[in-house]
């Protein structure tokens, strides 16, 4: 699966390419993080990780089922990438998946995100998922828009739950339904 749009890019030289995470790109996504673990609140990352580091959270992807990295691309620029992934480890919870996107700076509030969250989950229509999950540090406004596009709504608030630079978080939980959740009952 190879998704083309020309979001951002002149006369579609360079149109954004979404298409299935591989090894190769982990430098981009480590890079991203730890873009965003120095520079906001957004992850709750304290430090630096490696590619080392990131590797077996990568390993935990694949091309089918209900656990996917997508990754966007224009020419040889990582803009980002959007994953699904297990909620939590006990099998009660083994249709609920996590869902979450983070960009490089220089393509935010340009589509990308929504072009990877489209892709996403058209990859997990037919997947065994009833539910996906959001957490989001807050504040956040873009985060918070972009899920409410996508059809979630807010389920509650962790207040202060976590301390990053002395500073305490708090995280705005979403869900939505799969579409298929109503034919399930």
């Amino acid at each position: 699966m190879t998704q083309r749009t020309g979001v951002g890019a002149s006369a579609d030289l360079n149109p954004v390419v979404i298409e299935p995470g591989a090894e190769v790109d982990l430098p981009g996504i480590v890079e991203v993080l730890n873009y965003v673990a120095a520079n906001s609140h957004a992850s709750f990352d304290t430090r630096p990780v490696s590619v080392a580091e990131r590797r077996d959270w990568f390993e935990q992807f694949s091309s089918t089922g209900p656990y996917r990295l997508l990754v966007a691309r224009r020419g040889d620029l990582f803009l980002g990438y959007a994953c699904s992934q297990r909620y939590r480890n006990h099998e009660a919870f083994r249709e609920t998946v996590e869902v979450s996107i983070a960009l490089d700076v220089s393509c935010r509030g340009q589509g990308v995100g929504s072009l990877l969250y489209r892709a996403l989950f058209e990859c997990l229509a037919d997947e065994p998922v009833h539910v996906f999950l959001a957490g989001i540090a807050m504040p956040n406004d873009a985060s918070v828009a972009l899920h409410r596009k996508f059809g979630f709504t807010e389920v509650g608030m962790f207040g202060e739950y976590a301390v990053k630079n002395g500073q305490y978080i708090s995280s705005l939980w979403m869900q939505r339904l799969s579409p298929t959740a109503d034919q399930a009952g």
